[in-house]
């Protein structure tokens, strides 16, 4: 099974579908004029702007939402990840594939809204709607369904839920069993209180969880404050092949950021447009800025938050694709989570371990949360299960 999941990961994960990737951003970019800059000061204004109806969701309760689904296990674990098969350069193209990808989050967000559909009572919409729609293609439309309800109902939840127990594991001794029991009955708890309650736990939690993670991370990037300048230098010069010690890997910088940024911020994935089909806006690009803006917040954010902790602190290794060590400042640890929470040990000793821990369990259950949202009820916004009613599946039954 690993053997063939790997075979599977360098088949999507080619260089071909990484640049794909940045050229699908650089189109939607070019032919929008580049919206994410231009209408930059917009995004701001438009969070936090009053429904257009009663029905449906704020624009605000729809951005945290999305962000739930973001927000996960990529921002810690994979941007170490990243760093260590990519090297410092890794961060940049983060940077630059969310920087795109925002134009990516901006179209379908924008699409799901113009396609959007009521159903019992509720704004339902997503790259199903829009395929059939628009796309006047129903075959791609139960494709995109199909996938994206094994992605969400099953892949997804099975990596957030492992990093929440492994975690809890390491850190508190907390048995498996016992964590996923906990994490199930809080699910269940806010699931079956329907869409309100998850908009209500999304928009109090997901704001909270991303500021007490970048404070602490200033905190970190403060005490090392002298070395920023170095950082950045190692960064843009690793990732242009002008770095002595990173740049045989510039290669590897670009493909292992815009995988890890593309995990991460999930722009063009098509996750997206299902929450935010469900809020209520007087017109579709609004909501669709707002949407370009949440790319922003997971990846210029809270990766970047990640991502200088751990060089600033130099609790990093750097491997080659030989295998070869071309830095070690973390000897005989693989990368994860640890290289994070060893960086907030370095100020702060003994609470990086529990902190991160912590972090991660509001990560990966907020993207949790979102993700079963896709395969829970027919009826909630920001699920796939909607994409199934669209090309009428036969399974599809009323809640």
């Amino acid at each position: 099974m690993l053997d063939f999941a790997s075979t599977l990961n360098g088949w999507i994960w080619s260089p071909f579908l990484v640049y794909l990737c940045l050229g699908t951003g650089l189109y939607f970019s070019v032919r929008s004029r580049f919206v994410q800059l231009r209408l930059f000061k917009e995004m701001l204004r438009l969070m936090f702007q009053k429904k257009a109806d009663n029905s449906g969701v704020s624009s605000f309760q729809a951005l945290s939402m999305t962000l739930a689904g973001r927000v996960g296990t990529g921002n810690i674990a994979g941007v170490a990840t990243a760093i260590c098969f990519g090297g410092p350069g890794a961060l940049f193209w983060m940077w630059v594939v969310a920087f795109l990808g925002a134009s990516s989050a901006f179209v379908e967000s924008t699409l799901g809204q113009i396609y959007k559909e009521k159903i019992h009572g509720e704004w339902t919409g997503g790259p199903a709607f829009y395929i059939e729609k628009a796309g006047h293609n129903k075959f791609f439309a139960w494709l995109f369904a199909l996938s994206n309800l094994a992605a969400a109902g099953f892949l997804c939840l099975g990596v957030q839920s492992n990093s929440i127990a492994l975690a809890a594991e390491h850190s508190f001794g907390l048995n498996p069993a016992i964590t996923a029991a906990l994490v199930t009955s809080l699910l269940c708890f806010i699931l079956f209180g329907g869409l309100k309650r998850i908009a209500n736990f999304t928009t109090l939690v997901v704001p909270f969880m991303a500021q007490v993670y970048i404070v602490v991370a200033l905190i970190v990037v403060f005490y090392n404050v002298d070395r920023i300048p170095e950082v950045f230098r190692m960064i843009f010069s690793s990732a242009f092949s002008l770095d002595s010690t990173f740049g045989g890997i510039a290669g590897m910088a670009v493909s292992w950021g815009v995988k890890r940024g593309i995990y991460s911020n999930e722009a063009g994935e098509g996750t997206g447009p299902h929450a935010s089909s469900a809020a209520s806006v007087s017109h579709p690009a609004k909501q669709g800025l707002v949407q370009a803006f949440s790319v922003y917040i997971d990846t210029w954010f809270v990766c970047t938050a990640t991502g200088l902790m751990i060089l600033l602190s130099g609790c990093y290794n750097v491997v080659a694709p030989s295998g070869a060590t071309l830095y070690e400042g973390m000897k005989g640890i693989t990368a994860g989570p640890v290289y994070t929470q060893m960086a907030v040990d370095t100020v702060m000793p003994g609470f990086g371990a529990p902190f991160i821990t912590l972090a991660l369990f509001f990560f990966a259950f907020t993207t949790i949360l979102a993700s079963s949202t896709s395969t829970a009820s027919s009826t909630s916004p920001g699920c796939c299960m909607s994409c199934a009613s669209r090309a009428r599946l036969p399974w599809h039954t009323e809640r």
